[in-house]
């Protein structure tokens, strides 16, 4: 007997690719609405995401005794990756903190709690999926459109405004903690388009234009660890998030 079930792509009909950063003026409606809807739990995790510059598994799985000594939330914690396996420290601003320290106090959460526990008994902490959502929610109460915005806007959004104000985005790296690197040439961030050409399709980058990597014989699909032949004098280092961060700040 043949099944009539029809399965359809997860992406039809959705936005895929790169979210972008919020603006300054967003970060500020989004809290003022959080503020005034006295939503405390939202408030703090809204903060803790832009402050933190963490991934969205990250942000869920973080603990109170992670951010906390005693009673007091720190002014500068570190966590380890759960993708890279490898410590990111990040500082908490006064805001964040105060909103932080009112979510503990009225959940009366314990240093070994999650900082954002579930409703659900079979989950200790928020999921990804519900944290996701709630972004949507947060993107959706201020007139933006949901579907353009995602959990790693929060990521990148704070990064964003870092370089537009440093320019220096191997500081970004180090902050967003990255551990694969690409190499690209430093005169690709320059307004000349690069005139040394090598085998491949050309792409763009913040206007200018960029060119196709040549990947490694061992290194996966997904992964961003690359080089190119005869890389120039005076390259740069840069991860594949810090060049949309670049792009995105350029706008």
């Amino acid at each position: 007997m043949e099944s009539t079930r029809h399965w359809e792509p997860w992406n039809k009909g959705k936005l895929v690719g790169q979210k972008p950063p919020l603006k300054p003026k967003d970060i500020w409606a989004i809290r003022i609405q959080l503020q005034n809807e006295h939503q405390v739990r939202d408030l703090a995790m809204f903060n803790l995401a832009i402050d933190s510059k963490l991934r969205g598994c990250d942000l869920v799985n973080l603990h109170v005794r992670d951010i906390t000594h005693g009673s007091k939330v720190l002014a500068r914690a570190m966590v380890v990756q759960r993708k890279t396996q490898r410590p990111v420290q990040f500082e908490l601003t006064e805001p964040t903190r105060a909103a932080v320290t009112a979510w503990i106090e009225k959940a009366k959460l314990k240093p070994e709690q999650c900082l954002f526990p579930s409703r659900l008994t079979k989950s200790a902490h928020v999921s990804t999926r519900q944290y996701a959502r709630i972004v949507h929610q947060w993107v959706a109460a201020i007139g933006l459109d949901p579907t353009v915005y995602g959990t790693h806007t929060m990521r990148r959004t704070k990064a964003t405004l870092i370089y537009r104000r440093t320019k220096n985005l191997r500081a970004v790296q180090l902050l967003l903690g990255h551990s694969k690197l690409d190499y690209v040439p430093s005169r690709t961030m320059s307004r000349s388009p690069c005139k040394r050409r090598w085998p491949g399709m050309h792409m763009h980058f913040a206007g200018h234009r960029w060119l196709r990597y040549k990947h490694l014989r061992n290194a996966s699909s997904g992964s961003s660890g690359r080089y190119r032949p005869g890389l120039p004098s005076g390259g740069v280092v840069l991860s594949r998030t810090a060049c949309f961060i670049a792009k995105s700040a350029s706008r």
